[in-house]
């Protein structure tokens, strides 16, 4: 009865049916080789560091995404971050696993949210997303990270602002495993992850690489 008052429409492009129609899904725009071997940026011909991460300081190994973050998978992540569609984790999830390798991590560790974000959206999709990750990898999730105060506003600054942003904003327990995967729903600029992995290392993480179900591609 729900369905014929309230009828699901896809995230993408508005047709009736389910939350992401079978040909958006199909057309979702996956990200192949070559990559950056550092960042992840798609690039021309294999190379250890592009021009999006050279000469920059980065505290995880290596960033993985499975699909680029254009106006459809925009659209499809603010249906499920700021939505409610918790289901969407799920399909995030599926896509990771058929584009990127299981990582040789011990654990698996989510970004953690801002508590108020958290409350008002009543889930955590990157927490969702690592353990769903976790079960289809047989990898156990952890959650050693926390917030050190309120999570500072990303959208709409540039890069140098991100970076100082978000400086110092997470800390780890005294104890967490060598190896770990950060788990997060989107790559922007790289500069959340690498203040998480910093925070990570510092409590004793040996290597700590990075994956996320979408990636902001830059203009070149």
């Amino acid at each position: 009865m729900l369905d014929l008052l309230l009828p699901q429409r896809c995230l993408a492009c508005g047709r009736t049916g389910t939350q992401v129609c079978a040909a958006c899904l199909l057309a979702l725009p996956r990200l192949e080789p070559p990559f950056c071997e550092r960042c992840g940026a798609p690039t021309a011909w294999p190379v250890r560091r592009c021009s999006e991460c050279s000469g920059r300081r980065l505290a995880f190994a290596s960033a993985r995404a499975a699909v680029a973050y254009d106006e459809r998978v925009r659209a499809i992540v603010a249906g499920w971050k700021e939505h409610g569609l918790r289901r969407l984790a799920t399909l995030a999830a599926d896509e990771v696993t058929r584009q990127l390798m299981r990582p040789e991590v011990d654990a698996l560790v989510f970004v953690p949210p801002d508590r108020d974000r958290r409350l008002g959206r009543g889930h955590h999709p990157a927490e969702r997303l690592a353990r769903a990750l976790g079960e289809r990898w047989q990898v156990p999730v952890v959650g050693p990270l926390r917030r050190t105060g309120r999570a500072p506003r990303q959208r709409g600054l540039a890069v140098a602002a991100r970076r100082q942003n978000v400086r110092g904003a997470f800390a780890a327990s005294s104890v967490v495993p060598r190896r770990l995967c950060l788990v997060d729903d989107v790559y922007t600029s790289g500069a959340t992850a690498s203040a998480a992995a910093s925070a990570l290392r510092a409590a004793g993480a040996r290597k700590v690489e990075v994956v996320t179900f979408a990636r902001a591609l830059r203009l070149r």
